[in-house]
């Protein structure tokens, strides 16, 4: 109940999160001073998040088992402006799932159109009020899927029954934002690039500390990236990627034209890329790093077209942001009276220049496909990596089963 049932690493090797455990003794002293009443209602998570999603999973408890939402919209898309019977099965599920007040509306009209921009915007998607195919997805989810999902955010909350930090930067994986909180309060918030849906490029779940910013900062090529992608490329053409320098172990630029490509493998590649400060380099103009052993951090892009897609999963793992300026001068204002003019200052030089803060940031890297806002709105997002069907699974297996039987 405290710090959940499950061992995150088992069900997924990249929900790397050091789940702060208790000591056992502890149980039994904090049983013998309590009633046994007492004692189980302390442990669960005192965060608000925990104690709307117990709220919400109540509520789905009470809908399950009254039917849930009815039948599924038997439609694969309806815009505004359309009528007929999938319309009204549309306006009834929209209605038992609290998007729409009750009506007897046989048209899909401006009411309606409201209706569904509300459950797009509870649902990651773009809020245009028309239920295309995406949409129609997600609205056709049953009950029992959306229930499950909360279960297993409960699960994760638990396993994140740590202090935050007053202020900290909360990345949610699967909503594609970038947050920082400030005493509990949303101070600052842009849309991310998260890690692609490929072996080895997922984002990891972790929380670290940010202890710096890197202006103009040059890109070290991973290894991983270095042998797997562009090795290839440069044994076809020595002279790909040419906005890359390759360096030898001293750091020393090596001319591509002394190099035999064709002769080494992924394993013997001695040489190292990297990319130097500029307008294109892969990481942008700006870098927040929290040093990890998962070689994840923030970061600027030149990609800039990517943010404006509904699902942003195309990086190597880490995390960019679509206002990294904007983020630095947050981060900034803390110990600046001028965060703007100081971090264009440093930019103008063009040089790699480090920034330490003064006060170095709790960084959370979580993955909720439910969670909710400060007013107790139940939001869900898609399952990206499937992590948390595997979770589910393992939650099944150890007995956990949905409450609320349905009518």
């Amino acid at each position: 109940m405290q710090t959940g049932v499950l061992t995150p690493r088992k069900v997924d090797n990249q929900i790397v999160r050091v789940v702060p455990l208790r000591d056992r003794a502890s149980y039994l002293t904090s049983f013998e001073k309590s009633s046994p009443a007492g004692f189980f209602r302390s442990l669960p998570p005192k965060t608000g998040e925990y104690a709307r999603l117990l709220k919400s999973k109540q509520v789905l408890e009470r809908q399950r088992a009254a039917g849930g939402w009815g039948a599924p919209v038997p439609a694969a898309s309806l815009k505004p402006g359309a009528q007929g019977a999938a319309v009204v099965a549309l306006r009834n599920r929209l209605m038992a799932m609290g998007y729409l007040d009750r009506s007897n509306g046989q048209s899909y009209d401006a009411t309606m159109q409201k209706a569904v921009q509300l459950f797009q915007i509870h649902s990651g998607l773009e809020p245009d009020g028309v239920a295309g195919e995406g949409t129609m997805k997600e609205l056709n989810r049953s009950i029992d899927e959306r229930l499950r999902a909360v279960v297993v955010a409960m699960e994760r909350e638990r396993w994140f029954n740590m202090e935050r930090g007053e202020r900290h930067i909360l990345v949610n994986i699967t909503d594609f934002t970038a947050k920082i909180v400030d005493h509990d309060q949303v101070t600052f918030e842009t849309r991310s690039v998260v890690g692609a849906n490929k072996e080895g490029q997922q984002t990891p779940e972790f929380s670290d500390v940010m202890e710096f910013m890197v202006i103009n900062p040059t890109w070290n090529v991973p290894r991983s990236i270095t042998v797997k992608e562009y090795l290839p490329m440069l044994q076809r053409n020595p002279n790909a990627v040419g906005h890359l320098r390759i360096t030898d172990a001293r750091g020393n630029v090596v001319n591509r034209s002394a190099i035999n490509f064709a002769s080494y493998n992924e394993r013997n590649f001695p040489f190292d890329m990297k990319q130097p400060p500029s307008d294109g380099n892969a990481l942008g103009l700006v870098k927040f790093m929290f040093p990890n052993q998962y070689n994840i951090y923030l970061h600027d892009t030149p990609a800039k077209n990517l943010f404006s897609h509904e699902v942003r999963a195309y990086s190597h793992g880490c995390i960019r942001l679509g206002q990294p300026f904007d983020f630095a001068y947050a981060l900034l204002a803390k110990q600046t009276k001028d965060p703007v003019g100081f971090f264009k200052a440093r930019l103008a030089t063009k040089l790699e220049n480090s920034v330490m803060l003064e006060k170095p940031v709790p960084v959370h890297l979580i993955y909720r496909t439910a969670f909710t806002d400060a007013k107790g709105g139940l939001h869900f997002r898609r399952d990206i990596y499937g992590r948390d069907a595997k979770i589910w699974q393992a939650l099944e297996n150890a007995g956990v089963a949905l409450g609320g039987e349905r009518g």
